[in-house]
């Protein structure tokens, strides 16, 4: 039997990259440090991008089950509550070929779970960190660390799927210029049952809260019986620093926002949550290359993203897909597939890296720029914001 391709990091990219793998007739093994393979965090946005992909690879009845279509997005000032545009997204599916969707993150990575447990073609195990390796003459040597001690696996090739933190970026590109840095954003999440926040924010509908140096994102999840809620504020290095590990009371998360005006009803969800958890936004530098022969990386492993555009999942899921894809066109050697896997791939994903910062950049102005933008997404609407951000959605293919 042929090796596999190892897959380090069973999250979203990860499972799915085995999938995509898979399809295309190659063996796949995940591993995955933890002892247990759970999804922490709550919502996750999926755009159509994203969606297309995964009902290639066999998930819509399950996506259909678990998911939630939200009607439309509003863009919202902050300080009142005024809806600056209504983004309609009835019409998605026909435009782009899926819908939007609203999941609980812990809903769709075990659905990707699942689908990789019943394939005969990809193996998962949990409790196994991939350490170092060496590219050998056919494939590479991974030593793995488990609770035994460590085992040498000799795999076809390695992907790291591993997280912003990468274990196998950081063995592929040892350099302390390239470590993790934060970003100067850091992010408070929490899901509330619905029926504890404002009965006009419980509708089935995104809405993006925009705040001088923060904004807020909530959303419905589980059939409406949940609002994930997500609030991202500008902090220096030193704040961060000094509650790396916090979690707060809604009104003291509330109580941060003393210097903006805040709409009664936004005031009122961030009140509405028992603990708000801290998560900084951390990135890395641009990658030149993300592959060296047998070894490739995905996801954010590869090109972290703030999540200001919503699309660090999706373009993960789109990584497995090309990933996939590429020894599906080709009929390639690993090294081959890598390399044209990357080739597919990079100027988009470094496209979406730089659009999401400029897009936190946009939602955190403040004074005269932040009233010119106001004036401009109300000018623009909904249709035409649709427009402006179709690149996103639309095949990157075609």
């Amino acid at each position: 039997m042929s090796a596999p391709i190892v897959i380090a990091g069973a999250g979203i990219g990860g499972l799915a990259a085995a999938l995509s793998l898979a399809r295309a007739g190659k063996r796949a093994l995940v591993l995955e440090r933890a002892p247990r393979i759970e999804e922490i965090g709550a919502g996750l946005q999926i755009a159509p991008n994203a969606g297309r992909v995964l009902a290639s690879l066999g998930l819509e009845t399950a996506l259909a089950a678990m998911a939630l279509e939200p009607e439309a997005i509003n863009i919202r000032r902050g300080r009142d509550g005024a809806v600056l545009a209504r983004l309609d997204l009835s019409d998605a599916r026909n435009r782009w070929g899926a819908p939007f969707r609203l999941f609980h993150r812990a809903d769709l990575q075990g659905a990707l779970l699942q689908a990789a447990l019943e394939n005969p073609q990809t193996h998962v195990r949990s409790g196994a960190r991939v350490g170092d390796f060496e590219a050998r003459a056919n494939g590479v040597r991974i030593r793995v660390h488990t609770q035994e001690g460590v085992e040498e696996i000799e795999a076809a090739g390695l992907v790291g799927a591993d997280g912003v933190r990468s274990s196998v970026r950081a063995h592929l590109v040892p350099s302390e210029r390239d470590a993790p840095y934060y970003s100067g954003c850091v992010a408070w999440r929490a899901t509330l049952p619905a029926d504890s926040v404002p009965a006009a924010l419980r509708a089935r509908e995104s809405n993006l809260w925009l705040l001088p140096g923060a904004h807020v994102v909530h959303y419905p999840l589980r059939d409406g019986s949940l609002i994930n809620a997500v609030v991202i504020i500008e902090e220096p290095p030193e704040a961060e620093d000094a509650h790396s590990s916090l979690s707060l009371k809604g009104a003291e998360l509330a109580g941060r926002f003393s210097q903006r005006r805040l709409a009664a009803e936004l005031r009122e969800l961030i009140e509405a949550g028992d603990s708000w958890r801290h998560w900084p936004l951390f990135m890395r530098p641009s990658l030149k290359q993300w592959t060296r022969g047998p070894v490739t990386l995905l996801g954010d492993a590869a090109h972290p993203m703030v999540p200001f555009l919503a699309q660090g999942a999706a373009q993960a899921i789109e990584d497995a897909d090309a990933l996939g894809g590429a020894f599906m066109r080709l009929g390639a050697t690993v090294e081959t597939g890598f390399a044209a896997y990357e080739t597919v791939r990079r100027d988009r994903a470094e496209r979406v890296v730089r659009a999401s910062r400029r897009q936190g950049a946009y939602d955190h102005l403040s004074g005269l720029p932040a009233v010119a933008r106001d004036l401009a997404i109300r000018a623009l609407g909904g249709p035409g914001l649709l427009r402006r951000n179709a690149w996103l959605y639309r095949d990157p293919l075609r």
